[in-house]
Parts: structure tokens; C-alpha cells; sequence
């Protein structure tokens, strides 16, 4: 490993059948009031909000909600959300769902005693806290993002077209976060599928950097034999508490910043996904899978070692009589097969993105430095086209 890094992570987990006990533990060591921030209600029909609601009574605590957290969070609900956690003096934020809920409840935590607007602080100058925080944690119910173990928060702007995300430092990290796998059963098939897509992109744009020899890289190869196994079983049979367990992990793994440390990172794809995000509104994970094969395709000449070493140690390509370029291409085809089965939106029509819409897609990109290749407007212009 070539790079420097100092290493922290100060959120705790609890995890496995039962996890929720953990609450109880954690909620005397924080103030009297808690906001609950919740979705759009599916938390009460699998049973969660009224164990959850139970525990915070028999904790003493003082709860006001804010429910209707959407799949991509956006600024006006950010700005409700602080005028809710205002009106109930909140000590504390309670966040119950998936990502985008984990997400929304980190915006709020840096918001509610800030002076300047958020929007421009945090996702315009990309500036830090400087305020009080009212801390978070987390009770997961959805896989993929990794939220419940990292800073970063990703708030959609929809008059500016943009969906922009702000990875924060530890002060801003849930305080601990359960992750209980029977709580992520009833996902209907497309999210869960979607999650587990999420997942797979975290890893891939970590790996797809660098060229040293790196720990993180052989971490991060288990994370994804891993995933691919598990991700079969669960779409078969998504009450197998083995698989859901193993991807809720993995999930966790991926994006709480271990794998990073040491490398460059890409975040392309997640930058390409983000600009559909913010002009349709479509799931994050279905976003990510429809572009991921064009750009794979397009930056493998600039990463062919890398993309040859995915194919042989992750998918279990042969190299043998073959150049390094038809090893590399076997292995983002076994990867598109896979995903695929998993059925994963492939296209970018399927999600409502329509030809005219693609000079405001590559406005609305972010191109980043760290990957093979830095992308021009030009060259994501082709990717979005290639991804119709």
C-alpha cells in the first residue's frame, strides 16, 4: 500500500436477529427529546415503528416525527425537517428506514443549528460544520448504501437539477446504528434488488483505482464474491436470513470507509447515477446499474490490468490463451449477466431519461479525479447516449 491515512470509525453497531435491544442501551446516554425521521410508512406495516415507538416510551422519551422522507431526499424536505427538529428541541434524531432516511437524518443533524442555508454551505462550497450537531442514529430496514456506518449525506436539488453528496467527518457518523436482517425481508424486489446493486457499485468504485499492490483490494474482491453469491440467493428465496445477513454486512463493509484507505477512488458511475437521480428521480441503484456498463467499457483500455484481475479473481474468468483486453471484457460480461438475473434496469429509458434530456445530464455531472480516466462532458455525453 503506497498511501498515508489515519483511520476512524466511531459508530457502533449492533447486529443480527434481536439487534433492536441495542436501542435500549443507547437511548438513556442522549437528551429527552427525539425526533423519529421515517419514510413513507412502510415501517409501520412490517411492525418496526411500533417496536421502535415502544422502546423510546419505555425510555422516557419526549417523540416528535418526521415522516415522508422520500427515496432521494431533497432540499425542501431539509428545510421542513429543521423547522420540525426546531419546534421539538430535538436532542437527538432517530432515524428508521433505509439510506436516503440515514442520509436525510445526517442533513439534519449539521442543519438544525446552522445560521447559513444548507444547501449552499454543505452541497454548493462543500464546507464543514461549524455549529452544534444533534446526534444520530440509525435502525436500518433497507441495504445498500452503507449510510449507517459513514458521513455522507446526498440531498437532490430539483430546481438546480443537481443530486450532490457531502461525505462528512466522524463527528458526524451515527452513534450507532442496529441491523437486524429479518427487518429487510419484506423490501419489495425492486428495491432490494436495486440495494444490492448500490452495494457492488461502492466496492467497484474503490477498486477500480490505483495500480500498487493494495490490501483493500484483496478485501474488497471477498466483499464481492461475497455479494454476488448471496445477491442469487436472496433474489430465489429473500427470506434467507444467511444471504440477508451476509449482503446487510457486506453492505456496511463496502462504503464505512475501511476499503478506501490507501487508495485513490473513482466515483464516476455514482456521479453519472446521481445526474439521472436529480432529473428523474429514479431509484439510486437502478441509476447506477444502467450507466455502469458503458463507462466500465469505456475506461477498461485505461485500467486493463485492474479490469483483467476483476475478471480472473472476482468472476473466476480463465486467462489462459487469451490477451489481457478478452479476459477483462469475459469478466464485465459474466458481471452483466449477473446482474441481469438479479433484474436490474439496464437502460436508462426504462427510467423515464428521454434523448433531449442528455445536454442537462452532463451539466448535472460531477467529473472527478482518481479513477483511470477523467471523463470530458463529451465522453459522458456518449456514455448517457450509450446507456438509452
Amino acid at each position: 500500500m503506497l498511501g498515508n491515512f489515519t483511520y476512524c470509525n466511531p459508530t457502533k453497531i449492533y447486529f443480527g436477529k434481536g439487534a433492536l435491544d441495542g436501542l435500549k442501551a443507547e437511548l438513556p446516554k442522549y437528551g429527552k427529546n427525539v425526533l423519529l425521521v421515517y419514510g413513507g410508512g412502510s415501517i409501520k406495516k412490517n411492525g418496526v415503528y411500533e417496536k421502535v415507538t415502544a422502546i423510546l416510551r419505555e425510555c422516557g422519551k419526549t417523540v416528535a416525527e418526521d415522516a415522508g422522507v422520500m427515496p432521494n431526499p431533497t432540499v425542501d424536505k431539509l428545510h421542513e425537517g429543521i423547522e420540525r427538529a426546531k419546534a421539538a428541541k430535538a436532542d437527538f434524531i432517530l432515524a428508521v428506514g433505509g439510506g436516503s432516511v440515514c442520509d436525510y437524518a445526517k442533513a439534519l443533524s449539521v442543519s438544525v443549528n446552522c445560521e447559513e442555508d444548507p444547501w449552499d454551505k454543505y452541497f454548493t462550497r462543500f464546507e464543514e460544520p461549524s455549529c452544534e450537531l444533534v446526534p444520530v442514529g440509525c435502525v436500518l430496514t433497507m441495504v445498500g448504501t452503507g449510510s449507517e456506518m459513514n458521513g455522507g449525506s446526498v440531498i437532490t436539488n430539483h430546481e438546480q437539477k443537481l443530486k450532490i453528496g457531502h461525505v462528512f467527518g466522524e463527528e458526524v457518523f451515527p452513534k450507532f446504528s442496529v441491523l437486524d436482517p429479518e427487518f429487510t425481508f419484506t423490501l419489495p424486489k425492486y428495491q432490494m434488488v436495486a440495494g444490492f446493486y448500490d452495494i457492488m457499485s461502492h466496492i467497484l468504485e474503490q477498486y477500480f483505482s490505483g495500480t500498487d499492490d493494495n490490501t483493500s483490494d484483496y478485501v474488497m474482491e471477498g466483499l464481492l464474491r461475497s455479494l454476488i453469491h448471496s445477491a442469487l440467493i436472496a433474489v430465489d428465496d429473500p427470506t434467507n436470513y444467511e444471504a440477508r445477513s451476509n449482503i446487510m454486512w457486506t453492505a456496511t463493509w463496502a462504503l464505512n470507509t475501511f476499503v478506501a484507505k490507501g487508495k485513490d477512488t473513482d466515483w464516476e458511475v455514482h456521479m453519472l447515477g446521481q445526474a439521472v437521480g436529480a432529473l428523474t428521480n429514479a431509484t439510486h441503484g437502478m441509476t447506477l446499474a444502467a450507466v455502469s456498463m458503458p463507462y466500465y467499457k469505456h475506461i477498461l483500455p485505461y485500467g486493463l490490468a485492474k479490469f483483467k484481475r476483476y475478471a480472473v479473481n472476482v468472476w473466476g474468468v480463465s486467462a489462459a490463451g487469451k490477451t489481457d483486453e478478452q479476459v477483462a471484457r469475459e469478466g464485465l460480461a459474466a458481471m452483466e449477466a449477473w446482474m441481469r438475473k438479479l433484474g436490474l434496469v439496464m437502460d436508462l429509458t426504462s427510467l423515464g431519461v428521454t434523448e433531449d434530456m442528455l445536454d442537462d445530464l452532463v451539466k448535472s455531472t460531477l467529473y472527478m479525479q482518481g479513477g483511470y480516466k477523467v471523463l470530458t462532458p463529451a465522453e459522458a455525453r456518449e456514455i448517457f447516449k450509450e446507456s438509452l
